[in-house]
Protein backbone atom coordinates (compact mmCIF):
# COMPACT_ATOMS: atom_id res chain seq x y z
CA UNK A 1 0.00 0.00 0.00
CA UNK A 2 1.44 3.42 -0.94
CA UNK A 3 2.54 5.64 1.95
CA UNK A 4 -0.10 8.26 1.07
CA UNK A 5 -2.87 5.66 1.28
CA UNK A 6 -1.60 4.31 4.60
CA UNK A 7 -1.58 7.87 5.97
CA UNK A 8 -5.14 8.35 4.78
CA UNK A 9 -6.28 5.31 6.78
CA UNK A 10 -4.68 6.48 10.04
CA UNK A 11 -6.19 9.02 12.38
CA UNK A 12 -5.40 12.44 10.92
CA UNK A 13 -3.48 15.12 12.79
CA UNK A 14 -4.71 18.59 11.86
CA UNK A 15 -2.34 21.52 12.32
CA UNK A 16 -4.23 24.80 12.02
CA UNK A 17 -2.77 28.19 11.50
CA UNK A 18 -4.57 30.81 13.57
CA UNK A 19 -5.08 34.21 11.93
CA UNK A 20 -7.08 34.23 8.69
CA UNK A 21 -7.51 30.47 9.00
CA UNK A 22 -9.70 29.93 12.06
CA UNK A 23 -11.23 33.40 11.85
CA UNK A 24 -11.18 36.65 9.87
CA UNK A 25 -8.10 38.42 11.18
CA UNK A 26 -7.87 41.28 8.70
CA UNK A 27 -8.64 43.98 11.28
CA UNK A 28 -6.38 42.27 13.81
CA UNK A 29 -3.50 42.23 11.32
CA UNK A 30 -3.79 45.97 10.83
CA UNK A 31 -3.62 46.58 14.58
CA UNK A 32 -0.67 44.19 15.08
CA UNK A 33 1.23 45.65 12.11
CA UNK A 34 0.85 49.17 13.48
CA UNK A 35 1.99 48.05 16.94
CA UNK A 36 5.04 46.30 15.45
CA UNK A 37 6.01 49.29 13.34
CA UNK A 38 5.74 51.57 16.36
CA UNK A 39 7.80 49.16 18.45
CA UNK A 40 10.56 48.93 15.82
CA UNK A 41 10.70 52.70 15.47
CA UNK A 42 11.09 53.12 19.25
CA UNK A 43 13.47 50.28 20.06
CA UNK A 44 15.58 50.07 16.91
CA UNK A 45 15.81 53.85 16.60
CA UNK A 46 14.58 54.43 13.04
CA UNK A 47 11.83 56.55 11.56
CA UNK A 48 8.43 55.04 10.94
CA UNK A 49 8.98 54.49 7.20
CA UNK A 50 12.16 52.49 7.83
CA UNK A 51 10.46 50.62 10.67
CA UNK A 52 7.67 49.56 8.30
CA UNK A 53 10.25 48.46 5.70
CA UNK A 54 12.09 46.37 8.31
CA UNK A 55 8.87 44.74 9.49
CA UNK A 56 8.00 43.61 5.98
CA UNK A 57 11.55 42.62 5.07
CA UNK A 58 11.91 40.32 8.07
CA UNK A 59 8.41 38.88 7.54
CA UNK A 60 9.34 37.96 3.94
CA UNK A 61 12.76 36.59 4.93
CA UNK A 62 11.90 34.63 8.08
CA UNK A 63 8.13 34.16 7.97
CA UNK A 64 7.72 36.45 10.99
CA UNK A 65 9.15 39.81 12.02
CA UNK A 66 10.55 38.70 15.38
CA UNK A 67 13.43 36.44 14.18
CA UNK A 68 14.88 39.31 12.16
CA UNK A 69 14.69 41.69 15.11
CA UNK A 70 16.34 39.27 17.55
CA UNK A 71 19.09 38.28 15.11
CA UNK A 72 19.96 41.71 13.74
CA UNK A 73 18.98 44.18 16.46
CA UNK A 74 19.14 42.28 19.75
CA UNK A 75 15.46 42.87 20.51
CA UNK A 76 14.14 40.97 23.53
CA UNK A 77 11.64 38.46 22.14
CA UNK A 78 9.34 38.27 25.15
CA UNK A 79 9.11 42.05 25.45
CA UNK A 80 8.38 42.46 21.73
CA UNK A 81 5.62 39.84 21.75
CA UNK A 82 4.05 41.22 24.91
CA UNK A 83 4.04 44.82 23.66
CA UNK A 84 2.87 44.18 20.10
CA UNK A 85 0.14 41.65 20.88
CA UNK A 86 -1.42 43.31 23.94
CA UNK A 87 -4.40 44.48 21.84
CA UNK A 88 -7.02 45.27 24.52
CA UNK A 89 -9.55 45.59 21.66
CA UNK A 90 -8.80 42.09 20.30
CA UNK A 91 -12.25 40.54 20.66
CA UNK A 92 -13.94 43.50 19.01
CA UNK A 93 -11.66 43.08 15.96
CA UNK A 94 -12.30 39.35 15.47
CA UNK A 95 -14.89 37.97 13.04
CA UNK A 96 -15.88 34.33 12.55
CA UNK A 97 -18.67 32.07 11.32
CA UNK A 98 -20.61 29.92 13.80
CA UNK A 99 -20.98 27.09 11.25
CA UNK A 100 -17.23 27.00 10.68
CA UNK A 101 -16.53 26.74 14.39
CA UNK A 102 -19.17 24.03 14.82
CA UNK A 103 -17.65 22.07 11.92
CA UNK A 104 -14.22 22.40 13.50
CA UNK A 105 -15.49 20.95 16.77
CA UNK A 106 -16.94 17.93 14.91
CA UNK A 107 -13.91 17.32 12.69
CA UNK A 108 -12.41 13.85 13.41
CA UNK A 109 -8.76 13.56 14.37
CA UNK A 110 -6.24 15.23 16.62
CA UNK A 111 -6.04 19.01 16.32
CA UNK A 112 -3.32 21.53 17.17
CA UNK A 113 -2.87 25.25 16.56
CA UNK A 114 0.47 26.01 14.88
CA UNK A 115 0.99 29.75 14.75
CA UNK A 116 3.78 32.28 14.34
CA UNK A 117 2.00 34.35 16.96
CA UNK A 118 2.82 34.18 20.68
CA UNK A 119 1.17 31.53 22.84
CA UNK A 120 -0.75 33.94 25.09
CA UNK A 121 -2.18 35.82 22.11
CA UNK A 122 -3.29 32.53 20.50
CA UNK A 123 -4.98 31.50 23.75
CA UNK A 124 -6.88 34.79 23.87
CA UNK A 125 -8.03 34.37 20.27
CA UNK A 126 -9.24 30.83 20.92
CA UNK A 127 -11.02 31.96 24.08
CA UNK A 128 -12.75 34.62 22.03
CA UNK A 129 -13.84 31.99 19.50
CA UNK A 130 -15.07 29.68 22.23
CA UNK A 131 -12.54 26.96 21.31
CA UNK A 132 -11.07 25.24 24.34
CA UNK A 133 -7.54 23.85 24.54
CA UNK A 134 -6.55 20.79 26.55
CA UNK A 135 -7.62 17.26 27.26
CA UNK A 136 -11.33 17.89 26.70
CA UNK A 137 -10.89 20.81 24.33
CA UNK A 138 -11.12 21.19 20.57
CA UNK A 139 -7.34 21.50 20.34
CA UNK A 140 -4.78 19.39 22.17
CA UNK A 141 -2.30 22.23 22.38
CA UNK A 142 -1.10 25.54 21.00
CA UNK A 143 2.31 25.55 19.34
CA UNK A 144 3.24 29.21 19.34
CA UNK A 145 6.33 31.17 18.39
CA UNK A 146 7.96 30.57 21.77
CA UNK A 147 7.90 26.80 21.12
CA UNK A 148 9.69 27.20 17.77
CA UNK A 149 13.13 28.11 19.12
CA UNK A 150 15.99 25.92 17.87
CA UNK A 151 19.71 26.08 18.64
CA UNK A 152 19.15 29.20 20.71
CA UNK A 153 17.50 31.10 17.86
CA UNK A 154 13.94 32.23 17.22
CA UNK A 155 12.50 30.38 14.25
CA UNK A 156 9.04 30.32 12.69
CA UNK A 157 7.06 28.92 9.83
CA UNK A 158 8.13 28.32 7.06
CA UNK A 159 11.41 26.95 8.47
CA UNK A 160 11.33 23.26 7.46
CA UNK A 161 13.85 22.19 10.12
CA UNK A 162 11.69 23.78 12.79
CA UNK A 163 8.59 21.98 11.48
CA UNK A 164 10.39 18.62 11.66
CA UNK A 165 11.60 19.45 15.16
CA UNK A 166 8.13 20.44 16.39
CA UNK A 167 6.58 17.24 15.02
CA UNK A 168 9.36 15.05 16.41
CA UNK A 169 8.94 16.49 19.91
CA UNK A 170 5.28 15.46 19.84
CA UNK A 171 6.03 12.14 18.14
CA UNK A 172 3.96 13.04 15.10
CA UNK A 173 4.60 11.49 11.70
CA UNK A 174 4.55 14.21 9.00
CA UNK A 175 2.56 11.89 6.72
CA UNK A 176 -0.25 11.80 9.26
CA UNK A 177 -0.37 15.60 9.41
CA UNK A 178 -2.52 18.04 7.48
CA UNK A 179 -1.58 21.72 7.61
CA UNK A 180 -4.50 24.12 7.14
CA UNK A 181 -3.00 27.50 6.42
CA UNK A 182 -3.58 30.77 4.55
CA UNK A 183 0.07 31.45 3.63
CA UNK A 184 1.53 29.64 0.63
CA UNK A 185 5.16 29.79 1.70
CA UNK A 186 4.33 27.84 4.86
CA UNK A 187 2.56 25.13 2.89
CA UNK A 188 5.52 24.73 0.57
CA UNK A 189 7.80 23.83 3.49
CA UNK A 190 5.19 21.54 5.03
CA UNK A 191 4.79 19.66 1.76
CA UNK A 192 8.56 19.31 1.46
CA UNK A 193 8.75 17.36 4.73
CA UNK A 194 5.84 15.09 3.81
CA UNK A 195 2.82 16.85 5.28
CA UNK A 196 -0.44 17.27 3.39
CA UNK A 197 -1.71 20.80 2.89
CA UNK A 198 -4.99 22.70 2.68
CA UNK A 199 -5.01 26.32 1.53
CA UNK A 200 -7.61 28.33 3.45
CA UNK A 201 -8.65 31.24 1.20
CA UNK A 202 -11.87 32.36 2.88
CA UNK A 203 -10.58 35.69 4.17
CA UNK A 204 -7.81 36.44 1.69
CA UNK A 205 -9.61 38.13 -1.20
CA UNK A 206 -9.37 41.89 -1.17
CA UNK A 207 -6.74 41.89 1.59
CA UNK A 208 -4.59 44.99 1.11
CA UNK A 209 -1.58 43.99 3.23
CA UNK A 210 1.62 44.09 1.13
CA UNK A 211 2.61 40.62 2.32
CA UNK A 212 -0.76 39.02 1.45
CA UNK A 213 -1.35 36.75 -1.53
CA UNK A 214 -2.61 38.70 -4.57
CA UNK A 215 -6.18 37.96 -5.62
CA UNK A 216 -4.92 36.59 -8.97
CA UNK A 217 -2.75 34.08 -7.10
CA UNK A 218 -5.79 32.64 -5.36
CA UNK A 219 -7.13 31.26 -8.64
CA UNK A 220 -4.26 28.81 -9.05
CA UNK A 221 -3.24 25.78 -7.01
CA UNK A 222 0.50 25.17 -6.72
CA UNK A 223 1.65 21.54 -6.78
CA UNK A 224 2.46 21.64 -3.07
CA UNK A 225 -1.15 22.55 -2.17
CA UNK A 226 -3.39 19.53 -1.74
CA UNK A 227 -6.72 21.37 -1.69
CA UNK A 228 -8.13 24.88 -1.62
CA UNK A 229 -11.06 25.70 0.67
CA UNK A 230 -13.03 28.81 1.51
CA UNK A 231 -14.68 27.61 4.71
CA UNK A 232 -13.75 25.23 7.51
CA UNK A 233 -17.00 23.39 6.82
CA UNK A 234 -15.31 21.92 3.72
CA UNK A 235 -12.70 20.02 5.73
CA UNK A 236 -15.03 17.20 6.78
CA UNK A 237 -15.80 16.42 3.14
CA UNK A 238 -12.11 16.40 2.25
CA UNK A 239 -11.37 13.94 5.03
CA UNK A 240 -14.40 11.71 4.36
CA UNK A 241 -13.50 11.26 0.70
CA UNK A 242 -9.72 11.07 1.32
CA UNK A 243 -9.10 13.67 -1.37
CA UNK A 244 -5.75 14.78 0.01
Amino acid sequence: MPASERAGRRRPVWLFDLDNTLYDARAVFVAVAEAMTDYIARHVGVDRAEAEALRLRYWKTYGATLPGLTRHHGVDAAHFLRETHALPQLRALMKSHARDLAALRRLPGRKFVLTNGPHDYARRVLDGLGLRVGRRGVFEAIIGLEQMRMFGQDRSKPDARMLRHVLARRRLNPRDCILVEDALMHQKSAHRIGMRTVWMQGWLRGTSRPEAEADATLRRRPAYVGRRVHRLTELASIRAHRTL
